[in-house]
């Protein structure tokens, strides 16, 4: 097991960040860490790369507990925090250098021209990293985290605050790095988690609420079909959630409803109500469903 996390709690002061949070990612998995804002995500990274203890529980990082044996999670964890942390003033080669050094790496220059072969360096690589953009300072936050050769990299929000472009480029490179080691990443993307995470864990207000193949969590978000439908007069909430095959209903405008059904012959029921009381079905619009749908409703 790459990393186990067992009924793990962190209380600031009166604050709980983590409530009893328990997970495993098995070898060789990309794994997306979703959540909203201040939902615990950063705080239980912190915890597997041991920067914070937790408050209870525990963890362990291929088989090496956090509190025990924290040097031994260090040397299997790679770590890019979410604001990247860099020497501004250092060029890229020396920097990377300078990492490899701290970890007491044999034969440091070929693998530093290794690190910047991998990720893309090669233009930049004689650049101050003050002059990169974004992207190529996440491209050096990566090759930092990995320099060491870990079994696990953690990246939290890899990319955020990057254009269309280096969005792109950045997905390829973690989904090329996955091919051979463990990634467990958070980011508030939901189109990055669907192409290129195994794994879906979402946790909010420090518990987790889901946790499955990203492709079953896809196949349940599809599984709830919603229909936008405009009336031409009001009628009420009460009265909506009677129509046979209706989930749920919610106003979105005065006379226009958002319902969750299970099938599409769903539509004939609710002519059929307008045609009771009355009423006609101004617009009626099938919204698409997607694993974003499927993150609001277990977080909202």
């Amino acid at each position: 097991m790459s990393i186990e996390v067992k009924n793990v709690t962190k209380i600031y002061g009166k604050q709980k960040a983590l409530d009893d949070v328990s997970f495993k990612i098995d070898p060789g998995h990309i794994v997306g860490f979703l959540g909203p804002n201040g939902a615990g995500k950063s705080t239980m990274m912190k915890i597997i790369t041991c920067f914070i203890p937790q408050s209870a529980g525990n963890v362990s990082v291929c088989g090496y507990d956090v509190i025990e044996s924290p040097i031994d999670v260090k040397r299997q964890v790679g770590y890019l925090p979410e604001h990247n942390p860099l020497y501004v003033d250092m060029y890229v080669k020396e920097y990377l250098d300078f990492i490899g050094g701290v970890y007491k790496i044999e034969n440091r220059k070929a693998r530093v021209k290794e690190m910047i072969d991998m990720v893309g360096l090669e233009i930049e690589q004689n650049k101050k990293i003050g002059a990169l953009s974004k992207g190529y300072r996440q491209r050096v936050g990566l090759a930092q985290a990995m320099i060491h050769d870990p079994k696990v990299l953690i990246l939290d929000e890899p990319t955020t605050g990057l254009d269309p472009n280096q969005l792109e480029e950045i997905r390829g490179l973690i989904k090329d790095i996955g091919q051979e080691k463990t990634i467990m990443l958070s980011t508030h993307i939901m189109q990055e988690v669907e192409a290129i995470c195994d794994q879906t864990i979402i946790i909010n207000k420090g518990k987790i609420v889901a946790d499955d193949k990203t492709a079953d969590l896809q196949q349940e978000s599809k599984s709830h079909l919603v229909l936008k439908v405009e009336f031409d007069k009001t009628t009420t909430i009460e009265a909506l959630k009677k129509i046979e095959g209706v989930n749920r209903v919610k106003q979105a405008q005065e006379n226009t409803w958002v319902f969750e059904i299970e099938k599409d012959n769903v539509r004939n029921n609710i002519f059929q109500f307008a045609v009771q009381h009355e009423m006609v079905v101004l617009t009626m619009q099938k919204e698409s469903q997607s694993l974003e749908n499927v993150f609001k409703k277990l977080t909202t």
